[in-house]
């Protein structure tokens, strides 16, 4: 028969407190002792004793004075499951092969994931407008899709853990995953040259471009420069970020002096350029070269075959699933990885036409 264990006062707290931590009440860092004897309605002393307890069994680690401690689980012990909600770049997230990728990986772990019902686009990738939204739907954790530098920026600076895919990360105090494009990006636009391409297009959306280049763009912007091709306001066009403001910007760029070479950065854009330039008699690569940042399940029908950059979604998934791990553990995580990624030719590039 079992002796009878009586706990003291400064036990039970400790007890206790185990508990909400498993049970992801507490995530990250423990609140102050204001709060805590205010919840749980106890003494100061009480309190400190068994924070102290804890502090000696491993689950919390002083972080120095007027700090809060870390959470901590033992290896042993169940992870606990995260609010996790996912911000979208845009509605189209949600349905595709990433974005369905990334619930999966996620709830494998556990995880109560969702995607927020507003994206970056509804928010109109305003900090102001996803403070509120974020300030209304509280998780624990939140997984932001291609955040420009604004809106990650204000995600770095917030209590709660967040993890960039995509998006401007870059020198930001968070957790990110992403391809390293810019490589394979120089590698196609030197092939373009070999092909005897000169006016060079590069086609991204607003917030690659602004405030400036980022940094895959930028590294391709110098790559160009160091061809001695020229870069201006032609070669990296400013444009309305709306599907008309797009086309517009497609029939400033061949009404006088054409491309002979458009790389575009995102499969929609592609497919959107695509099918506005056979409209006016412009085919690929009779006409105009066109590459592509990323290779869409959409491309493998397509002839001739789009040129474009690979790379492997399930190391960016393995990523942000140990993260959320580490999150639900207490063990803080803001590491950014880059995966490689590889220039695929296809036959939507060619030599310059003749006469260009």
């Amino acid at each position: 028969m079992r002796k009878l264990q009586i706990l003291t006062a400064s036990e039970q707290v400790a007890a206790h407190l185990r508990q909400e931590i498993l049970r992801g009440i507490w995530t990250g860092t423990m609140p102050g002792e204001d709060r805590l004897v205010a919840r749980l309605g106890v003494g100061r002393d009480t309190l400190k004793t068994a924070v102290k307890l804890l502090e000696q069994e491993g689950w919390l680690v002083p972080q120095g004075k007027g700090r809060r401690r870390l959470i901590v689980l033992p290896e042993s012990a169940a992870t606990p499951q995260l609010r996790i909600s996912i911000l979208a770049y845009e509605k189209a997230d949600r349905q595709s092969i990433h974005g369905e990728g990334l619930l999966h990986a996620l709830q494998e772990e556990g995880h109560a994931v969702h995607f927020a019902e507003k994206d970056l686009h509804d928010l109109k990738m305003d900090p102001r407008r996803v403070a509120r939204f974020v300030g209304d739907h509280p998780a624990d954790a939140w997984v932001i899709i291609a955040g420009s530098s604004a809106v990650l920026q204000w995600f770095s600076e917030q209590p709660f853990p967040s993890f960039a895919i995509f998006g401007r990360s870059s020198g930001l105090n968070m957790a990110g995953a992403s391809p390293r494009k810019s490589p394979a990006m120089i590698e196609g636009l030197r092939r373009l040259v070999e092909l005897g391409h000169r006016r060079i297009v590069l086609l991204v959306r607003e917030e690659r471009r602004k405030p400036h280049p980022a940094l895959a763009e930028a590294e391709f912007l110098e790559e160009m420069e160091r061809l001695g091709l020229p870069t201006g306001p032609y070669n990296f066009p400013d444009w309305e970020d709306s599907k008309d403001g797009f086309l517009r910007c497609l029939d400033r760029l061949f009404e006088h002096t054409p491309p002979t070479a458009l790389f575009i950065i995102e499969p929609k854009l592609y497919t959107a350029a695509l099918q506005h330039l056979a409209q006016r008699g412009i085919a690929a690569p009779r006409d105009v070269s066109l590459v592509c940042d990323e290779l869409a399940p959409s491309f493998e029908w397509c002839e001739p075959s789009v040129s474009h950059i690979r790379w492997k979604y399930a190391p960016l998934l393995r990523r942000v699933a140990k993260w959320a791990s580490h999150v639900a553990r207490g063990k803080p995580d803001t590491r950014l990885s880059y995966f490689s990624a590889k220039f695929i030719e296809g036959g939507s590039i060619g030599p310059v036409p003749k006469g260009k």
